[in-house]
C-alpha cells in the first residue's frame, strides 16, 4: 500500500508531522480525526459528549476498515487513542509503515495545556492526566509501531529528517 501511518499521544506532532510529510514526499495525507468529524458533521468533543467515547472509538475502527481499502501511498494521521484497541493495532499494521511520535508528559502538556478542543484532557489536573494516559498507553504505542522517532525539543524538519533516514534505510518500504 506504501502508506506512512503516524500514531503517537495527543499533542505530539502527527497532524503537523503528517502534513508537512506529504509535502515533501509528494503524497496525500489523512486524518482519520477529521474525515470522522467531517463524517458525521459534528466535532470530536461533540461526540465524546453526545454518544461517548466507546461510540467514538467505534467510529475510528470504521475509519481504518475504510481507509484499508482506499488509501494508496498516503500519509495517515491517527488519533491518540485509536492504538489503544487491538483490532485497531492491527489494523493499522495492515494498513502501512507505522511510526510513533513519541513525546514525553512535559511536551504534551506545553503544547496541549490552552487546547479547550480535546475532551480526554477537561477537567481537573490534565498534567496528571497527561501522565497516566501516556504510561497507560507507552508499551500500546511501542508494540503497534515500527519506528520509534522521540520528537521532544526536536523542531519538524528535523524529524522529517529522522522519518526520511528511516525512509532511505528501506524500513518504510512497502508491506
Amino acid at each position: 500500500m506504501g502508506n506512512i501511518v503516524l500514531t503517537g499521544f495527543m499533542g505530539c506532532g502527527k497532524t503537523t508531522v503528517g502534513i508537512r510529510l506529504s509535502y515533501r514526499l509528494r503524497q496525500p495525507m489523512v486524518d482519520t480525526d477529521k474525515l470522522i468529524e467531517k463524517e458525521e458533521g459534528r466535532t470530536i468533543s461533540e461526540i465524546f459528549g453526545t454518544e461517548g467515547e466507546a461510540f467514538f472509538r467505534d467510529l475510528e475502527t470504521a475509519c481504518l476498515k475504510k481507509l484499508m481499502r482506499t488509501a494508496q501511498n498516503t500519509i495517515i494521521s491517527v488519533g491518540g487513542g485509536l492504538p489503544v484497541r487491538e483490532e485497531n493495532r492491527a489494523l493499522l499494521k495492515k494498513l502501512g509503515t507505522v511510526v510513533y511520535l513519541r513525546a514525553n508528559a512535559e511536551t504534551i502538556y506545553e503544547r496541549t495545556k490552552h487546547d479547550a478542543s480535546r475532551p480526554l484532557l477537561q477537567g481537573d489536573d490534565p498534567q496528571g492526566k497527561i501522565r497516566t494516559l501516556l504510561e497507560a498507553r507507552k508499551d500500546i504505542y511501542e508494540k503497534a509501531s515500527d519506528i520509534i522517532i522521540d520528537v521532544d525539543d526536536k523542531d519538524f524538519d528535523t524529524i522529517l529528517d529522522e522519518i526520511a533516514k528511516a525512509t532511505e534505510k528501506g524500513a518504510l518500504s512497502e508491506k
